[in-house]
């Protein structure tokens, strides 16, 4: 999608620094699209600490797990 956006020219110029693009339009896509990446993470995060997933309580047998991977199975065999 096209658009236009007025950017300070040094800001631009940072940006293409920081993110190595020679071009300023992927530039602009990657900056916008690790904002988007890292907002949507910061609300997974907030979610978590909140308590909005509800995840089974390990068994009382957690110490016999493999502990190569310590996650119990969700539906036990």
């Amino acid at each position: 999608m096209r658009i236009t956006v007025d950017i300070d020219e040094n800001v631009l110029a940072d940006l293409m620094k920081i993110t190595g693009d020679k071009n300023k339009s992927p530039a602009v896509a990657r900056a916008v699209t690790e904002f988007v990446r890292r907002k949507k993470a910061r609300e997974f995060g907030r979610l978590i600490r909140e308590g909005a997933f509800d995840y089974p309580a390990p068994p009382a047998d957690a110490a016999a797990l493999d502990p190569a991977n310590p996650v119990p199975p969700l539906y036990p065999e």
